[in-house]
This record gives structure tokens, sequence and C-alpha cells, in this order.
């Protein structure tokens, strides 16, 4: 790949700032970075390993927004960092040896449903558990995740490790019908285990000879900044304000997969 010029570099950092600030408030960021890296002139597998690579620097200061958010939430963190791990090897593993095309086919969906599930949890929550009960920021949460959770972030992890985009929102679904309420909470469980599958996976795919290291290092950057200013903006607004966001993210990230 030829060198990419000084102007385009900036284009990139400036890219991956927005794409920093929308992982980690609902995941995402790849939706913005990935279609600037190819805009560019970034082949597009190259710009899918590229994105894996260097955007974890950008969740690493995320996490350190939500830091405080954390609290109680040890074993959960402890216990999904392995499944998330592993899928993130076996994602990246997948990405050397096949295309990318098959699998974008399906990723449209997998976000539509995922953002679906998200909205709908506390009406599906009503319902289940009558007309009495009424949306709370406080979790109900059991002690420990369940193995058809474990199982189920292994499978988000596989596809974060792969692809990622919309992986943020997938987590964020299955920790609401979890009982976590507080999205701030959720937001910083759902950075966590975002970056076990993400470093995973750029150590995995770092020696492939597929990364654009130039592009790589304006990314990190842009994401470090965008993924501590994002988490801390949105700790300032209200959580069904965040909530709000995290749709419209949704729906513009399956609208746009979709037309892709």
């Amino acid at each position: 790949m030829e060198p990419i010029p000084l102007l385009r570099l900036i284009l990139v950092f400036a890219a991956a700032l927005v794409a920093g600030a929308v992982n980690s408030i609902a995941g995402g960021g790849t939706l913005i970075l990935f279609p600037a890296l190819v805009a560019i002139g970034v082949p597009p597998l190259v710009a899918n390993a590229t994105c894996t690579v260097s955007l974890w620097p950008g969740l690493v200061s995320a996490l350190w927004g939500y830091r405080r958010r954390m609290a109680g939430t040890r074993r959960w963190a402890v216990g999904l960092a392995v499944p998330s791990a592993l899928g993130g090897v076996v994602g990246a593993w997948l990405l050397l040896r096949t295309g990318a095309t098959r699998f974008e086919a399906i990723a449209p969906w997998l976000v539509f449903a995922a953002t679906v599930l998200f909205v709908s949890q506390r009406p599906i929550m009503r319902l289940v558990r009558g007309p009495g009960w009424a949306p709370s920021e406080e979790d109900a949460v059991a002690p420990s995740p369940s193995v058809t959770l474990l199982f189920y972030q292994f499978a988000v992890s596989v596809y974060g490790g792969y692809f990622g985009a919309g992986i943020g929102i997938l987590m964020l679904a299955a920790l609401g019908f979890m009982g976590f309420n507080n999205i701030h909470r959720m937001n910083g469980l759902k950075t966590w285990f975002g970056l076990c599958t993400n470093l995973i996976a750029a150590a995995t795919l770092a020696t492939s000879g597929l990364i654009a290291w130039p592009v790589a290092g304006a990314i990190a950057v842009g994401a470090i900044a965008g993924g501590y200013l994002g988490a801390s903006v949105a700790q300032r607004v209200a959580q069904q304000s965040v909530r709000r966001a995290i749709a419209v993210i949704g729906i513009a990230a399956w609208v746009w997969l979709l037309l892709r």
C-alpha cells in the first residue's frame, strides 16, 4: 500500500476521535472509521484489521472514564472476560483465513436485532413481570453471569474479533436482559468486555502483515482522546438520553451496513 499523505492522516485522526467517543457510549465506532479508511484508499481487509488493532487504546481511556461506575461488578467483569478474550482470538483467526464478504452479509441483521432488543428490553420486562413493573436505574442481577450469557458473550466476541461493527449494542442488549438497568454501569462493563475482545484480537492480527501502521498510530491517538471524552460526556446527561442515543446509533449502524 502507498504511503498515506499527512492531510489524510489528520482526517483519520478526526474520524478516530469521533469513533472513540461513539465506542465509549454505545459501540459502533468501527462504522465511522471503517468507511473513512476505505475512502482514503486503504483496502477493505486492511482497513478492518487496522481498526481492530488501533481502536483498543480508546477503550482503555473510556474504561478509565467509567471506573467509578464499575463498583460491585467484579464477579461479572471477571466471569465474562474469559469468553470475551477467547471469542476475540477465534474471530481474528477467522478473519485471517476468510474474506469479510460473507460475514458482512449478516452483520446488518445482527446489529438491527441487537438494537431492537435493547429498545424493547423494558417493555418486554414489563410484560414478563406484570403491569406493575416500572423501570429503575438500580440493577437487579444475579450474583454471577449465567452459562447462557457466557456462551452469548463468546459468540458476540467472535463477531467482534472478525468485524466488530455494533458489538457494543449486542453486549448492551444482553446486559439489559440480565437485569442491569444503570446504563452507565452497563457501558462500563461493555467497554471492559470490548477491550478484552479487541486486545486479544489485535495481538493476533499485529503480525499478520495486514496493518497499515501509520494509519493505526493516528487512529490510536484519536481514539484515546475520543474514548475518554465520550465517557465523560455520557455520564453528565440523563440515562434516558443516553439510551436514546444508543438506539439512534444502532439504527444508523444497521442502515449503513445494509446499504454498503
